[in-house]
């Protein structure tokens, strides 16, 4: 019997390996078959914010292992196409997927990996394999959608909390993200572009904000509402997928990845409007307009804290994705880790920018090493560890500034939120690297799960057989 692969499935398929159970190459149906169970795989992989090369590495170690290991494919950022070549006699076999959504599900992702590593180990039959991956697709999510909006809730609670908010800000974030939620899920029913989803989180975000900045002193109450904006802004930027753009920008698909960041700014774009729009109402009512600070607003004072809140703020954004149970503690150790990192990279005397690409550069490494010891793709701890990273405090910072007609200062505030996120996804990318290439690394070969498969053989009871 085969002791488990404990790798993560995109540290492993580096290369094709040989066809462990070629099928008939002359055989057209299952030469599709086995092509359409391989577009299938990437398309899931794909839309959870995989990059290119880890998925075409993917849909490559399917038909490979199927004997189809002579193939070209094409990954855009909404099409997978496979051209395999069957040999000089017989003409070449293809086949095209068009990814028609982009959903966050860790638990259909990890699912896939572990169907992948299955056809490695197991010679599952191409039927085989296809109707266990139609039962991934089509399975309903692990938890209510409820668990989903709290987990978003819980983000924005935790966030307001890493900014230095008190119980207060926490609360009105936790609040004020259940409401964007639900509220987007409507819309979303309806068929509403995405565009306008964040435009309505952004505008629904601002107003608490906007209120409790109006009645803080009447009231007599000290409050910071701009954290709560901030934490608003930061949920919205978490479902982005910023990580898989710059990745790949950076590995050479330059068509997918203008794309993904050509998304990211339209919908980063959409947040702004309804912020802005948000703002400029309560001006038009003599509503008191939160002001803000353009200091830095993170630095090492109340580490225990903010070391919790990054923790819980990693843990939520995976539940909101309905990561699995035991991928949650991975993503919280991750989040933990990138914080404590940049807290004290930026302690040191670097700038957020430096401060978030090594912060991120450790997440990514460490998610790497530790999807091998609980089978969950890199993807999951990686982008719920930069999570609480995002800069969501300086995009509000830039916005106050272009409405208060700074716009030198605003320009420059807009333009370090974006190095701060190009930062966290090439780090990221930069720490999976190291975790590929380092298969056993000295601190962890204690851990017998990062030893290479072995084959353990059982002795067999009572008397053999001839």
């Amino acid at each position: 019997m085969l002791v488990a692969d404990r790798q993560a499935t995109a540290d492993t398929i580096v290369a094709a390996p040989t066809p462990l159970q070629p099928i008939d190459l002359a055989d057209d149906a299952r030469v599709a078959e086995v092509l359409d169970l391989a577009v299938r795989v990437g398309e899931v992989v794909l839309a959870s914010g995989t990059g290119v090369i880890d998925t075409t590495a993917q849909v490559r170690f399917i038909a490979a292992t199927y004997g189809l290991a002579r193939c070209d494919i094409d990954v855009t950022y909404d099409a997978i196409r496979i051209w395999a070549d069957r040999g000089p006699l017989l003409p070449p076999a293809s086949t095209m997927r068009v990814v028609h959504y982009r959903a966050l599900d860790f638990t259909r992702l990890a699912a896939v990996d572990r169907l992948t590593r299955r056809i490695r180990t197991q010679l599952v039959a191409p039927d085989d394999a296809r109707a266990a991956l139609d039962a991934i697709t089509t399975a309903p999510h692990p938890y209510h959608r409820w668990t989903a909006t709290f987990g978003w809730s819980l983000l924005a609670a935790a966030i307001g909390a890493l900014l230095g908010g008190g119980w207060l800000v926490a609360a009105v974030s936790f609040g004020t993200t259940a409401l964007i939620d639900r509220v987007n899920r409507v819309f979303n029913r309806y068929g509403l572009p995405f565009f306008f989803q964040h435009m309505a989180g952004g505008a629904i975000a601002a107003t608490p904000a906007i209120a409790l900045s109006t009645l803080a002193g009447p009231l007599g109450i000290e409050v910071d509402p701009t954290l709560i904006i901030a934490a608003g802004i930061t949920v919205l930027l978490s479902g982005l997928q910023l990580v898989g753009a710059v990745q790949d920008a950076i590995t050479g698909a330059p068509i997918t990845a203008t794309a993904r960041l050509l998304e990211v700014v339209m919908m980063t774009g959409g947040i702004v409007a309804g912020i802005v729009l948000a703002l400029r109402l309560a001006l038009a009512v003599d509503a008191t307009v939160p002001s803000i600070e353009m200091t830095s607003g993170r630095d090492i004072t109340d580490l225990p804290l903010k070391l919790v809140a990054g923790a819980v703020a990693a843990f939520a954004f995976a539940l909101a994705c309905y990561a699995e149970k035991r991928a949650l503690a991975a993503a919280a150790f991750g989040g933990a880790v990138g914080t404590i990192c940049f807290l004290l990279v930026q302690e040191a005397g670097f700038g957020p920018v430096v401060s978030s690409g090594v912060a991120a550069t450790v997440v990514g490494l460490a998610g790497g090493l530790m999807a091998r010891r609980s089978l969950t793709p890199p993807l999951v701890v990686a982008v719920a560890g930069i999570t609480p990273l995002l800069p969501g405090l300086n995009v509000y910072r830039g916005l106050y500034a272009v409405l208060n007609d700074e716009l030198v200062l605003g320009m420059n505030q807009l333009l370090a939120a974006f190095g701060v996120g190009c930062a966290l996804a090439a780090g990221v990318t930069l720490g999976e690297w190291f975790a590929r290439t380092q298969l056993r690394p000295r601190i962890l070969r204690r851990f017998g799960s990062l030893r290479r498969p072995t084959i353990v053989r059982r002795r067999r009871r009572g008397p053999s057989v001839q």
